[in-house]
């Protein structure tokens, strides 16, 4: 069953937006570049809310792997030397000036195993809805606790030197996994949809394992406080609590 197939869960249902997969990838594409940039969440969350321009050049990008920001610089961000960017012909006016943002960063996906037939259920450039304002937020506001939780189970794998998109799937889904409302099993497929998607299927697989850990690890810590309020979900896979990551990741690592 792939991420888009699950049936929705009536007990678990959202009114803050009518596609919380679109939701979790606006999310983690806000995020991601606030990353790269150095800035706060919330300050590219706010120049998101404010300008369509920014949105339609977010949601067209479809390739996060080499970690190159989604947005141009602005005045307020810190250190950033505010440059002109030229359009190329073809290209959204002021995308980056890096590439056009609707060929070498777009339709990777179908590449990938996404959904290219997938009918889009958003526009692109529409509002930020309240989910995806509900996450970002959420994941500023509890970083130090959720990059605690990841490192623990990211055995030989520092957050500072992981892949950007990766770890910022990461924190994104367990921000979810402990503070939201959604089933475990939908939270992890999700996030390795969206990893396979925006990064590689090695991304996939090191996401998949690290956050079956970190379910595995709530699901105990919640039968120690109360035995009678734990209920567990089926395994996504046979990962251990320790993950190790892959070969390419070790060499890097040392």
């Amino acid at each position: 069953m792939g991420a888009d197939d699950h049936p929705p869960s009536t007990g678990h249902r959202r009114e803050d937006t009518r596609d919380p997969r679109h939701a979790r990838e606006r999310a983690l594409k806000i995020l991601f570049q606030a990353d790269v940039r150095g800035v706060s969440p919330e300050v590219t969350l706010q120049r998101v809310e404010e300008d369509a321009d920014a949105r339609a050049m977010i949601d067209e990008v479809e390739d996060l792997a080499d970690g190159t920001p989604l947005l141009p610089p602005i005045a307020d961000e810190p250190g950033i030397e505010v440059e002109r960017i030229e359009p190329k012909p073809g290209t959204r006016a002021g995308a980056r000036g890096t590439g056009d943002a609707t060929g070498a960063r777009a339709g990777g996906a179908a590449g990938r195993g996404g959904s290219p037939g997938r009918a889009p259920r958003h526009t692109p450039g529409e509002a930020v809805d309240g989910f995806t304002r509900a996450l970002v937020l959420g994941v500023h506001e509890h970083r130090e606790a959720i990059d605690a939780l990841i490192a623990r189970y990211a055995r030989r794998w520092q957050i500072s030197r992981m892949p950007v998109v990766d770890r910022t799937v990461l924190r994104l889904a367990t921000y979810e996994l402990l503070h939201e409302p959604t089933p475990p099993a939908i939270v992890i497929d999700q996030a390795v949809a969206l990893a396979k998607d925006l990064s590689t299927d090695d991304s996939g697989r090191y996401v998949n394992g690290v956050l079956e850990a970190v379910r595995r690890h709530l699901v105990e810590q919640a039968t120690e406080t109360d035995p009678a309020d734990a209920v567990d979900t089926p395994d996504a896979t046979d990962a251990t609590d320790t993950v190790d990551t892959p070969d390419a990741r070790d060499a890097d690592a040392t």
